[in-house]
């Protein structure tokens, strides 16, 4: 039955087909028992999945703060020796320059070449050469007791 906007929803109510003042008094009493264990066990089941999957969560998150704590570490670690290893290549490259403009202004074409050659090898060489092998690197990394030394 469609109704207007303006009128209220109307309708008729429909009884169970019993005698009585109310729906309670045509429910036998087992079928009302079976109804409130079923809420019961209902509910028990909903509050142990809960906390199941709010200690799921909790591992999760530790999880994730410890992998976020090691990701830190070893971006410290690579920094700092990025930063050592670069100084190092910098003081080098500096010490090959300075060589190179001291050949050159001598004209001593074969020190000045043996100094350029010293600044390429620097250039194609890359600090995480001497690392070593990377599997080995994340072995450490996982090992919460390794010491680094640089």
């Amino acid at each position: 039955m469609m109704t207007s906007k303006s009128e209220p929803l109307a309708g008729k109510i429909v009884s169970n087909g019993k005698k009585g003042s109310g729906l309670a008094k045509g429910i036998a009493g087992m079928d009302a028992l079976n109804a409130l264990n079923t809420m019961v066990d209902g509910t028990l089941d909903y509050l142990r999945l809960r906390e199941e999957e709010r200690t799921k969560r909790a591992k999760l998150d530790t999880y994730e703060r410890t992998e976020l704590r090691k990701i830190e570490t070893a971006e410290a670690v690579l920094k700092d020796y990025f930063r050592q290893a670069f100084a190092e290549r910098k003081q080098n490259t500096d010490e090959l320059f300075a060589r190179y403009d001291a050949a050159i202004e001598r004209g001593d074409a074969d020190s000045a070449h043996l100094a350029l050659q010293g600044v390429i090898d620097i250039a194609k060489s890359s600090p995480l050469n001497d690392l070593g092998d990377l599997g080995q690197i994340r072995a450490a990394l996982d090992n919460e007791k390794h010491v680094w030394e640089l």
